[in-house]
C-alpha cells in the first residue's frame, strides 16, 4: 500500500489557453486537472485548431466547482452541468460556459490531453 500524499494546486504545473487555464497536479500516481473557463469560451471556438479534431477527444470524469458548462455529445445529447455536480463525458463533445460566471472542474480524467500537447 503507498504511503498518503497531498498535493496543493498551488504547486501545478500551470497551461494558459485563450479564455481558459489549466492547472496540473501529480498525485497518487496520476494526474488530476483543475479546469478555468471564462464566459465566452467554446471548445470548438477556442480549442479545436489546438487539438486538431472536431470534437474534443479527451474523456472527462468531473467534479464541478463553479459555472455552468452547456455539454454536447457527437450523439447529440445535451445538457448542462453546474456546480456540486460530477460528469462523465466519453471522446466526441462540444462545450461551452453558460452566464457570466467561469466554470471551474477538477478533472480525473483526460485533463493532461485537454487542449492538445502544447498549450497556446
Amino acid at each position: 500500500m503507498a504511503g498518503a500524499e497531498h498535493v496543493d494546486f498551488a504547486e501545478a504545473e500551470v497551461r494558459q489557453f485563450e479564455k481558459a487555464r489549466l492547472e496540473l497536479i501529480e498525485v497518487g500516481g496520476g494526474t488530476v486537472g483543475r479546469i478555468t473557463v471564462e464566459p465566452g469560451w467554446r471548445w470548438t471556438t477556442h480549442m479545436k485548431d489546438l487539438a486538431g479534431t472536431e470534437l474534443c477527444e479527451a474523456p472527462h470524469f468531473q467534479y464541478h466547482l463553479q459555472g455552468i458548462l452547456h455539454v454536447v455529445m457527437a450523439d447529440g445529447t445535451e445538457f448542462d452541468v453546474g456546480p456540486g455536480e460530477v460528469s462523465l463525458l466519453p471522446p466526441g463533445h462540444d462545450a461551452w460556459v453558460v452566464g457570466s460566471e467561469p466554470a471551474i472542474a477538477v478533472d480525473w480524467s483526460g485533463a493532461t490531453a485537454w487542449g492538445g500537447a502544447t498549450p497556446a
